[in-house]
């Protein structure tokens, strides 16, 4: 999700500045919305479980994708099914993206410690290689939402700021421990309206939590359908997210966000869009010297889990003032 929220940015670029540009954007049809304020781009779902499956279903769908009379591809993912598909293009320019692997690697053994090209600029490479040099320096963002009466009625007014909390990550070393959270959201909550973003059965039983505990907090898990949680970011003050895809989704939409690092770093290039370096906050490598164990959080050192928790609830609470 993070990886696909990632391309906005670089789209909306590069057709604001090639405004004859069409694009098409291969990927599955639940991240459709994320392209809805885009003009020039358009979505074709690809069916990966049913039938683009296989060799076979991505030779299907190379034919239905040349069917656009299509020039050139950028592939910003470099995948096993994105490499069959190239097989398919021949004749056609198809340029990969280079994901740094060696560099990655280097930086999670501890050989380097520095920043590495940021994912988005590493798609931009790519539409560099193709004759399309993108400027990035200078972004823009869609207008917040009008929301709707439905969305209103479960947000109430935003007479105070709003704050998006999404506390949850595909791993739990790239998770702040939830008591602490617990405490930064009844901090914030005695000045703002907290938003909390999350999904899974569990997930939603701890956020309901924080909902019945805490005056001015809401829990939007499974209330809403993917638009109206985009709705809802796009109206956001700040958003508050591990190295997760809910920060890549307020980014893209122009939102202030903070980021808590625990094993993984902003050097391996994930942080999120056009956010200032003091917006992620990370975990104290003098205590866990070995991060980034790993780029995808996935892998890690025993007791490495809870890195982030040495990142005080009161430097949250006050980086998220400070920005307001």
């Amino acid at each position: 999700m993070g990886d696909v929220a990632m391309s906005v940015p670089v789209l909306r670029a590069l057709t604001t500045q090639y405004p004859n540009l069409k694009v098409t954007v291969l990927t599955r049809p639940f991240f459709k919305p994320f392209f809805r304020d885009l003009d020039q781009v358009s979505v074709f779902g690809a069916d990966l479980k049913g039938e683009h499956k296989g060799v076979f279903g991505l030779y299907k769908l190379s034919k239905s994708l040349k069917v656009l009379s299509v020039d050139a591809v950028a592939d910003i993912h470099n995948v096993l099914r994105t490499k069959i598909l190239k097989m398919f293009f021949l004749g056609t320019a198809f340029v990969q993206i280079d994901k740094g692997r060696a560099e990655k690697k280097a930086l999670t053994k501890g050989i380097v410690f520095k920043q590495l090209p940021t994912t988005v600029e590493r798609y931009a490479e790519v539409f560099k290689k193709l004759g399309f040099p993108v400027n990035l320096s200078q972004p823009t963002f869609p207008k917040a939402v009008v929301l709707s009466e439905k969305l209103k009625t479960i947000t109430g007014n935003h007479d105070v700021k709003w704050i998006g909390i999404a506390p949850f990550a595909a791993h739990e070393s790239k998770m702040y421990p939830i008591h602490k959270m617990e405490i930064v959201i009844e901090a914030l909550s005695k000045e703002y309206n907290v938003f909390l973003f999350g999904g899974g059965a569990k997930e939603v039983e701890i956020l309901n939590g924080f909902q019945s505990k805490f005056n001015n907090v809401v829990n939007l898990a499974g209330q809403l359908n993917f638009n109206e949680e985009l709705d809802i970011i796009s109206n956001l003050d700040v958003m508050l997210s591990m190295d997760s895809g809910n920060g890549h989704m307020a980014a893209m939409l122009g939102k202030k966000v903070i980021t808590i690092w625990g094993v993984t770093h902003p050097f391996a290039g994930f942080a999120p869009f056009n956010q200032p370096d003091d917006y992620a906050l990370t975990a104290d490598r003098e205590k866990f010297p070995r991060i980034p164990t790993s780029i995808y959080g996935n892998k890690f050192p025993e007791g490495y889990e809870k890195a982030s928790g040495t990142i005080a609830p009161e430097t949250i609470v006050n980086k998220i003032k400070s920005v307001i």
